[in-house]
C-alpha cells in the first residue's frame, strides 16, 4: 500500500511539472517573462506581459496576479530572483509592486496599491481611486495571511508578522505585527 501511494506522489508530480511547462509557455506567449528555473503552478493572471518573475522562484499554486487596469505597457508586477510565494497569495495591483530577490512571501498575503475615495454625499462606488506603488526589499518574509497597503515601502531584512495589516514603511531589519501593524523588535 504505501509503494502504491509513492508512485502516485512521484506521478503526480511529473504529471504537474509536465503541464506547467505547458502553462509556462502559454504565458510566455502573451507576455509574461519568467526566468530559469522557475516553475509556473496553477494561477490567476488579468494581463501576463504585466508580471515579471526571476529565476529560481518557487510559486505555490492559486496566486493571483490581477493587474487592474487598462491594457497598458507593463511590467507592473515584478518579483526577483529566489523568492518564495505561498498558495492563494493576492496581487492587486494599479500602480506597481516590486518584491526583491530572497523574499518570502507566505500564504493568503495579499498585496493592495489603491484605495477608494471616501467623501460624503457621494457614492463610493463612484469616487476616483488613489494609487501609490508598494515596495518590498530583499530578504524580507512576510508572514501568512498578511495585508500589505498602497505606498508602503518594507527595507531589506524585515519581517512582518502573521495577519499584519501593514500601512507605514518598514526600516531596514525591522520586526513589525499587528493590526494595524507596529514595530515591535529588531533583527540582530
Amino acid at each position: 500500500m504505501y509503494f502504491y501511494f509513492q508512485i502516485i506522489f512521484v506521478l503526480k508530480k511529473y504529471i504537474n511539472r509536465f503541464f506547467g511547462a505547458f502553462r509556462k509557455f502559454g504565458y510566455q506567449i502573451s507576455g509574461l517573462k519568467i526566468g530559469k528555473n522557475t516553475f509556473l503552478p496553477k494561477v490567476d493572471m488579468v494581463w501576463p506581459h504585466q508580471v515579471t518573475i526571476g529565476f529560481d522562484c518557487k510559486l505555490e499554486n492559486d496566486i493571483s496576479f490581477k493587474y487592474d487596469g487598462i491594457n497598458s505597457p507593463g511590467p507592473s508586477i515584478i518579483i526577483g530572483n529566489n523568492v518564495f510565494i505561498g498558495k492563494n497569495v493576492e496581487f492587486n495591483i494599479r500602480s506597481k509592486i516590486e518584491i526583491g530577490s530572497f523574499s518570502l512571501i507566505a500564504s493568503g498575503v495579499k498585496f493592495i496599491d489603491h484605495d477608494h475615495g471616501f467623501e460624503i454625499n457621494k457614492f463610493i462606488k463612484f469616487q476616483n481611486s488613489t494609487n501609490s506603488p508598494i515596495k518590498i526589499g530583499e530578504d524580507v518574509l512576510i508572514g501568512a495571511n498578511s495585508i500589505i497597503l498602497s505606498g508602503v515601502t518594507v527595507g531589506n531584512g524585515a519581517i512582518i508578522g502573521a495577519g499584519a495589516v501593514l500601512k507605514n514603511n518598514v526600516g531596514v531589519n525591522e520586526i513589525w505585527a499587528g493590526v494595524p501593524a507596529k514595530l515591535i523588535a529588531y533583527r540582530n
